[in-house]
C-alpha cells in the first residue's frame, strides 16, 4: 500500500512539489498501517461488569465523588458490601436522581440492609440504572464489593479417619470463581463444617444428632498459621461416634446461606487398644499396655503422651517415645487400691502414610482391696479348723426367761383395758349431757346421789373392775399350767 500511494503521488505531483509529497507520505502511512495491524492483533477481551467506577483518578480523589459506581440496566438484583471504620454509622446510598436511601428507611423501600460494626451488606432488587454513590466513613483502601456466588474451597477430607482424631483443614473463599482479596470480608462471613449421620443401623452413629465439628478462622490463632492471609483454617475435634457421616460445608452471610455437600465418609473407631496387667503382689506395679489396630496404623510410628490419676487424686504425667514393633508398656505404681484413670494423646501414622493426632477416650481400671477371712472360734476362744464338722444341735442354745410375761399377751390385755375404758368414758359423758339437758327442771329438786343412782355409774365401774380382775386371774393360771408342764 505504501508503494501504491507513493506512485500515485509522483504521477499527480510530477513537478517541483514531488519531493515534499513523498516526505509526507513516508511519515504518515506507516502510522496508519500500524494502527490497523494493532486493532487486528489485540481485540478487546474484557467481560462486562454489573457496575463500574466513575471518574478519573483526580475526580475519585475528591471527597464528594468517592465511592461512585454505575449500575447497568440489565441488573435485576445486586448485593453490595461496604467496609467502613469500626463503630461508624451505616453508609447512605445516593440514587442517580439524587434521592437518598438511609438504613432506617431501607425496609420501607423493599431493600435488605444488614449493618454490623465494620461493614454494611445491602441487597438491591431491580436497582435504578445509572451512577450511584455511597457516603460514609468507608475505609480508604476499600472499594464497593459485589457478592455474586461465594464458595468455600476446602481441602478434601482424608479417606481414613478415626473417632477422636484432631485434624487440621484449610479452605479459601471465592466470589464469582475469583479469590476474595478483601481482608475485611472475613468479618462478614461464617464458615463451618457439619457432619450428618446416614442413620445406617450397622454403625455406631445410627440415630446420632448432627455434629458441628469445626469453624474456619483466619485470625492467626489455633492452627491458623497467619492472620488475614485469605487462608481459613479449621480445627476438627472428631469426638463423635464412629460410622457413616455426610460432610456439609456451609458459608453463612447475613443475606444468605450456601451449603456444599461432600461424599460420604467412614469414621473408624479409635485404633488404640488399652489393657492392664495387674500387680501380682510381688512386682509392686501394674503394667499399662498400649497397642493399635495394625491394619490401620503403623506401630513403629506410635508415640504416647499420657496422664495417670491415682485413687488418692495424685496425677502423674508420662511419655512413651521409643519406637518398636512391640506393645508399649508403662509401669503404674501399685501403692494403694481404688480407681485409676488414664488419659492418652497418641501420635502416629496411618498405613497410607498420613500423620494423625488422636485424643483417646479416658480409660479406667479398679483395684479392689484383698479380703482377709477371719478364723472361726469356739465358745472357749479356740480356732475351729475348716475341716472340723461342728454339730449345731450340740451347741448350747440360749433359753428364754420364763419370768417375763409374753409380749403378745401383755399387748392384748392392755388393748382390752384401753378400749373398754374409752367406751365407758365416752358413753357416760354423752349420757350425762343428754339427761341433764332434758331433765334440768326435775334434777334441780333432787339430790346428786339420787341422780348417780339413776345412772348407776358406780355399778358399771364395779363390773369393769371385776372383769379386769377375772382376766388377770385367768392369765396367772395359764402361766402356772405352762410352768408345770
Amino acid at each position: 500500500m505504501k508503494h501504491l500511494l507513493t506512485g500515485i503521488a509522483l504521477r499527480k505531483y510530477n513537478g517541483k512539489y514531488a519531493p515534499l509529497a513523498c516526505l509526507l507520505l513516508g511519515l504518515f502511512v506507516p502510522q496508519i498501517v500500524w494502527a490497523q495491524t494493532s486493532a487486528v492483533q489485540h481485540p478487546s477481551t474484557n467481560e462486562p461488569s454489573p457496575i463500574s467506577t466513575l471518574g478519573d483518578n483526580y475526580q475519585n480523589s475528591i471527597e464528594l465523588l468517592k465511592n461512585r459506581f454505575r449500575v447497568d440496566h440489565h441488573i435485576e438484583e445486586i448485593t453490595l458490601v461496604f467496609f467502613r471504620e469500626y463503630g461508624s454509622a451505616p453508609v447512605v446510598l445516593v440514587k442517580p436522581d439524587g434521592s437518598k436511601i438511609f438504613q432506617t428507611q431501607a425496609e420501607e423501600q423493599g431493600i435488605e440492609w444488614y449493618d454490623a460494626a465494620t461493614y454494611d451488606m445491602i441487597r438491591l432488587t431491580n436497582p435504578v440504572p445509572g451512577p450511584w454513590q455511597a457516603v460514609g466513613q468507608i475505609l480508604p483502601d476499600s472499594r464497593v464489593m459485589i457478592l455474586s456466588e461465594v464458595k468455600l474451597h476446602a481441602e478434601p477430607l482424608p479417606s481414613l479417619l478415626f473417632s477422636g482424631e484432631i485434624l487440621k483443614l484449610t479452605a479459601r473463599l471465592t466470589n464469582g470463581d475469583k479469590p476474595i482479596e478483601y481482608k475485611e470480608f472475613r468479618e462478614a462471613v461464617d464458615l463451618s463444617i457439619e457432619l450428618v449421620s446416614t442413620n445406617n443401623p450397622n454403625y455406631d452413629n445410627f440415630g446420632a444428632d448432627n455434629q458441628l465439628i469445626a469453624t474456619f478462622q483466619d485470625n492467626g490463632m489455633g492452627m491458623d498459621e497467619r492472620p488475614m492471609d485469605g487462608v481459613f483454617t479449621g480445627q476438627f475435634n472428631l469426638i463423635i461416634p464412629a460410622g457413616e457421616w455426610e460432610p456439609i460445608f456451609r458459608v453463612v452471610t447475613p443475606m444468605y446461606t450456601r451449603e456444599q455437600v461432600e461424599p460420604v465418609i467412614i469414621l473408624h473407631r479409635t485404633p488404640v487398644k488399652l489393657d492392664v496387667d495387674y500387680d501380682d503382689g510381688q512386682r509392686g506395679y501394674h503394667n499399662l499396655l498400649v497397642d493399635v489396630d495394625r491394619e490401620l496404623v503403623d506401630i513403629n510410628s506410635l508415640l504416647v503422651d499420657g496422664r495417670v490419676r491415682y485413687p488418692n487424686g495424685d496425677i502423674q504425667n508420662f511419655s512413651l517415645t521409643e519406637t518398636s514393633d512391640d506393645t508399649r508398656r508403662y509401669k503404674i505404681v501399685a501403692f494403694e487400691d481404688g480407681l485409676f484413670r488414664v488419659k492418652l494423646t497418641v501420635y502416629g501414622t496411618t498405613v497410607n502414610g498420613r500423620d494423625f493426632i488422636l485424643d483417646v477416650p479416658e480409660y479406667t481400671f479398679e483395684v479392689e482391696p484383698e479380703i482377709i477371712q477371719q478364723p472361726l472360734v469356739d465358745e472357749n476362744g479356740e480356732p475351729i479348723l475348716a475341716s472340723t464338722e461342728v454339730d449345731i444341735q450340740s451347741l448350747p442354745q440360749p433359753q428364754p426367761d420364763e419370768s417375763l410375761p409374753a409380749p403378745e399377751e401383755d399387748n392384748v390385755l392392755l388393748t382390752v383395758i384401753l378400749v373398754n375404758g374409752a367406751i365407758l368414758l365416752i358413753g357416760g359423758g354423752a349420757l350425762v349431757f343428754v339427761v341433764l339437758s332434758r331433765r334440768r327442771s326435775h334434777l334441780s329438786n333432787s339430790s346428786g346421789d339420787s341422780f348417780l343412782k339413776t345412772l348407776n355409774i358406780k355399778g358399771k365401774f364395779a363390773e369393769m373392775k371385776q372383769m379386769i380382775a377375772d382376766m388377770l386371774k385367768r392369765k396367772d393360771k395359764e402361766k402356772e399350767d405352762t410352768k408345770a408342764s
